[in-house]
């Protein structure tokens, strides 16, 4: 075939291909972008064209007509649930009488997690990129974005001539602990008292449980799903996702799944939601129906160390923000994004910003891990 032209495809969802059409291009390593979680995803009705969330996905086939390439992608008609925020380049366009919507998004929605947006054949990724392009100009979007993007991927899309944005999030490093003691011993004196007051304040008269495979039932997720509802209330003013995608989840993922609950009197009063990645533990969702002080910070970073420990895992992703983590070891690192913006001007003023953010997110980095709890010397 060398020589001859990529011919790429769309499909209508990421069920439109089946699992194991989809995961041999996507691996093993991320849950997130298993067949398993993109299709609860549409299939739940969470991620849908009513939702904002057209999927989309780019695909190149091989010799046996079968995905040799492939790309999770969705046509969005706002900006909610990405985490990369652009909603200020929309306005902006929309006030020089452009539409910024629709627009192509190359993403797992709903989660700010660094991943592979290329998948498959890596002879592939440039044809991909070039395939997403090609959508946005023939059909007249705005741009598209590529986030949370892995290193490697970044290079590629730079290469392209799209533009990078950078960002950070608070990693945990597992530096092979034998036990959160182990971990604790890293920090500074002061910090590992505090930490430990915090927790056993935390967990008073509480019970704390760890499910994941068959120990997760249906009770369990209609308790979370009321944690789920009240932050998703507070955080977004209505939950991303639908009571169907956790019972999918449950179904379809269960052994990728970590769900930490709280019992009071063996009744689930709050829980924290994680996914159990080749090499790391990511945090996903926490909620509570009772304001405990300091049970977010058990349930979502300190059972998350303990968990990613016994797993031999190395490192923990807790999500998007939070310089909380900062205090409980959770170290800054950057992640990226890259951009294509069909009109020239949006594109040379975003570019412009795009130089000053990513020097400001540098030193905000360094700043940062100069104020990590870890002993120095």
């Amino acid at each position: 075939m060398t020589g001859e032209p990529v011919v790429a495809r769309l499909a209508e969802g990421v069920s439109a291909f089946s699992a194991e059409d989809w995961d041999r291009c996507a691996g093993a390593e991320d849950p997130f972008l298993s067949h398993a979680f993109l299709s609860a995803l549409e299939d739940s009705g969470s991620a849908t064209a009513r939702t904002g969330w057209r999927p989309l996905p780019i695909a190149i086939d091989g010799v046996d007509s079968k995905p040799a390439a492939l790309m999770p992608a969705y046509v969005k008609s706002h900006s909610l649930g990405e985490y990369v925020f652009d909603h200020g380049w929309a306005d902006a366009y929309e006030r020089a009488g452009g539409d910024y919507y629709p627009k192509l998004q190359i993403a797992v929605p709903f989660t700010p997690v660094p991943g592979k947006r290329l998948l498959g054949d890596p002879a592939l990724a440039p044809a991909l990129i070039a395939a997403a392009e090609k959508v946005v100009d023939a059909n007249r979007l705005s741009s598209a974005h590529a986030t949370f993007l892995v290193p490697e991927d970044v290079a590629l899309f730079e290469r392209a001539g799209w533009l990078i944005r950078a960002d950070s999030q608070f990693h945990w490093q597992n530096e092979g602990f034998a036990d959160f003691d182990d971990f604790l011993a890293t920090l500074a004196s002061r910090k590992r008292k505090a930490i430990r007051k915090e927790r056993a304040a935390a967990v008073a008269g509480l019970e704390i449980v760890q499910l994941s495979g068959a120990a997760l039932e249906e009770a369990h997720w209609e308790a979370f799903w009321a944690f789920y509802q009240d932050t998703g209330a507070r955080k977004w003013g209505q939950p991303y996702l639908t009571r169907r995608f956790f019972s999918l989840l449950g179904e379809r993922l269960a052994d990728r799944v970590l769900l930490v609950l709280a019992l009071r009197a063996g009744r689930p009063i709050a829980g924290a939601l994680n996914l159990i990645g080749a090499d790391a533990l990511y945090g996903r969702y926490w909620g509570c129906v009772e304001d405990v002080p300091h049970l977010h910070f058990e349930l979502c970073y300190y059972q998350a160390i303990d968990a990613a420990i016994a797993r031999g895992l190395s490192r923990v992703e807790a999500g998007a923000q939070g310089a909380h983590k900062l205090a409980r070891g959770y170290r800054p690192v950057p992640t990226f994004s890259a951009h294509y913006l069909r009109d020239h001007r949006l594109r040379d003023a975003v570019a412009d910003y795009l130089a000053a953010e990513r020097r400001a997110v540098a030193r905000e980095i360094a700043a940062l891990d100069e104020m990590t709890p870890f002993r120095k010397g």
